[in-house]
């Protein structure tokens, strides 16, 4: 099973830069959608019915904001939005879903702000997030988590680390929040992979020729639980596709059959 997220930045944006085209190269059997920023009448019919996928749409309250989707070859085995708490909730963060007994919790999980005045909200939203997620791995529960963190773990996630230690995205509470994702049970999937090869991000500013430069940050992942090590097959990340300031990551699971 190929699961693949991006957040795109405007899904009607980067259906102009190319999505379908990309889609169609790539073919993932799920695919995590974040930052769609759009109500679901104000896409294409293309979008909102897309051929070959069954899509869950969980958009914001607020017009042009966040939101996300995961859209899936077939039917998912159980849906939820949201995490129960009105103030993530009103935003359009998280869609949970079920695949071949794989909970996936495809998360935009929140940016602390320019002035840092968003990180106690973004930290709440961390810690409810793991409790949560905590009693499902006490029930033994196969677990992914995938998306845009909006936080650069360690210094070699992001090119400039000395000059970011006090920015939003490497501040060390929110570093700390994925120490806490990974001590629950939690493997960052690409980061096993490649211990220590620097130089892989998933974001790049829009400005002064990040990209072409490769001054970047990797804060899009998948976490899953240590009972689905087993099943990891590759994970990687997809710098050369546009479309958006983020480029897609992508994890392949094999011998899933007889999961429950």
């Amino acid at each position: 099973m190929l699961i693949t997220s991006w957040n795109v930045n405007g899904l009607r944006a980067c259906e102009r830069k190319g999505f379908w085209d990309w889609l169609q190269g790539h073919q993932p059997d799920v695919l995590c959608l974040q930052e769609v920023r759009a109500e679901v009448s104000q896409l294409s019919d293309a979008l909102q019915t897309p051929a070959g996928y069954h899509v869950q749409w969980n958009p914001a309250q607020r017009k042009g904001y966040s939101g996300v989707a995961t859209w899936s070859r077939h039917q998912p085995e159980c849906v939820a939005a949201g995490l129960g708490e009105e103030a993530f909730d009103n935003e359009g963060r998280v869609m949970i879903t079920k695949h071949a007994g794989v909970v996936l919790y495809n998360i935009y999980f929140p940016n602390g702000g320019n002035t840092l005045e968003r990180v106690p909200f973004k930290l709440s939203f961390y810690d409810t997030l793991m409790a949560q997620l905590q009693v499902r791995l006490g029930r033994g529960e196969r677990i992914i988590v995938a998306g845009d963190f909006n936080t650069a773990h360690t210094p070699i996630d992001l090119a400039n680390p000395q000059a970011n230690v006090r920015s939003t995205g490497f501040l060390p509470e929110e570093r700390a929040a994925i120490d806490r994702f990974l001590s629950l049970g939690f493997t960052d999937v690409f980061r096993h992979s490649h211990p220590e090869q620097s130089g892989h991000y998933t974001w790049w500013s829009n400005r002064m020729g990040a990209r072409a430069r490769n001054v970047g940050w990797r804060i899009d992942y998948f976490l899953i639980s240590d009972n689905l090590l087993p099943f990891v097959d590759t994970c990687r990340i997809h710098p050369e596709v546009q479309g958006s300031d983020h480029c897609p990551v992508s994890l392949r699971l094999k011998n899933l059959d007889g999961l429950a």
